[in-house]
């Protein structure tokens, strides 16, 4: 597929997650392909006062950085770590008095970021909002930036902490960015309704973890017995359907449920530990993906069907393809993608007849349907969803008059 790139340019990138997370993202991930043809700056998260408060009596230590703040990646990429704290207004009790500090907030944070930019030579910048539709609301404005995306890949408003003001400080986000980008259908959808030049651009996954050949089978998997059903990735009560698993855990008393990934409070709440056939391996390391998933019998992607997951691209369903793997999920509407390739299922029932297929298929694998998985999930590369960006933002220059850089 041929694309019109975004070639040197000087981009920002802002967004919710810090750069050391140990959890692969999609803005990080992005940095890498962009800095290929670009300059391109990734802004750390800047660490609030109720976070910084809250470290101090945990005993966690708060990151400091000395001199301008920046970390060369590559040649043509860099970090800033912003040397500021700020202040905490989500729990404000009224709009206008969030949406004022919000305001200093963010003209404090351009000024850190100003600094940044101006020490790199930084011009006639293109600024990449992940999601962040608080710090980021009048980042432009303040930076001086009109030519703005708004990179939307999950419905954040409706977790607790962004209830408040989210879905407010969402919608005017979405009207006031020039192009936004979404990594699943069902979300450029959902943004159109505020904004006519909201584009689905997919997405990819980090390919790097993937190296091939046949990896040694991990320690704490091999006296697991088999068929093994696995799950790898963070395991959330929000997104994730306990109640499901706990089925699963019933119905097939012979296979083991394997879960791997960090665990939140709610889900070690769940009725799920202890159980004789749920295994729970804790966090991995991004690069240990492949070793876990070659040894899983199937691979499975239990979600909750709500607003939360409708519209969530499944990056680890790219993985377990990637793998050969046959897969079982919910049936939702970010799924439709994956149908040809994926046993989704509507119901429990439905689920757990669909596990034993795919347990069938692994005893029997046809070469061809391996093949065409994981020519599939290879179609689903940072270079491609990048590129659909470009296609995007020319395109919206192309309308509006511009010349093409």
């Amino acid at each position: 597929m041929t694309h019109q790139f975004i070639k040197n340019r000087d981009i920002i990138l802002f967004g919710l997650q810090s750069w050391s997370s140990e959890i692969a993202f999609n803005l990080k991930d992005m940095a890498f392909e962009l800095a290929r043809e670009n300059r391109v700056l990734f802004v750390n998260r800047a660490l609030d006062r109720r976070t910084a408060i809250k470290n101090i009596f945990s005993g966690s230590k708060n990151e400091e950085y000395t001199g301008d703040g920046l970390e060369k990646i590559t040649d043509r990429l860099w970090v800033f770590h912003p040397h500021i704290t700020l202040e905490s207004v989500n729990w404000s009790p009224f709009y206008f008095m969030f949406d004022y500090f919000n305001r200093i907030n963010t003209r404090n944070l351009a000024g850190e970021i100003g600094k940044a930019v101006s020490g790199l030579g930084f011009s006639d910048c293109l600024l990449i909002n992940d999601n962040d539709f608080f710090r980021g609301l009048y980042l432009g404005e303040f930076l001086g930036i009109g030519d703005t995306v708004f990179y939307l890949r999950d419905f954040l408003t409706l977790q607790p902490y962004f209830k408040k003001f989210g879905a407010r400080c969402e919608k005017l986000m979405i009207e006031k960015a020039r192009l936004v980008a979404a990594n699943s259908m069902f979300l450029a959808r959902y943004a159109r309704q505020w904004n006519p030049n909201s584009v689905y651009i997919g997405q990819g996954f980090s390919r790097q973890n993937f190296p091939g050949g046949n990896p040694p089978e991990p320690e704490d998997l091999e006296k697991i017995p088999l068929p093994r059903i696995g799950y790898f990735g963070a395991l959330t009560a929000l997104r994730l359907d306990t109640d499901l698993i706990g089925f699963i855990s019933e119905a097939l008393p012979e296979m083991s449920i394997v879960l791997a990934g960090p665990v939140d409070n709610d889900f070690l709440k769940s009725s799920l530990t202890g159980r004789k056939n749920i295994f729970f391996l804790g966090p991995k390391k991004p690069e240990e993906t492949e070793s876990y998933l070659r040894h899983f019998t199937v691979c499975i992607n239990p979600q909750k069907i709500n607003p939360q997951t409708a519209g969530n691209y499944p990056r680890k369903i790219d993985e377990y393809l990637y793998c050969g793997k046959p897969v079982v999920a919910t049936d939702t509407p970010a799924m439709e993608l994956f149908r040809e390739y994926v046993y989704l299922s509507r119901d429990r029932q439905e689920f757990i007849v669909n596990i034993r297929k795919a347990v069938e298929e692994s005893r029997s694998p046809s070469e061809d349907r391996i093949r065409r998985k994981i020519e599939f999930a290879r179609s689903h590369s940072w270079e491609n969803s990048v590129g659909a960006l470009g296609d995007a933002y020319f395109s919206l220059k192309k309308d509006s008059g511009e010349p093409r850089e």
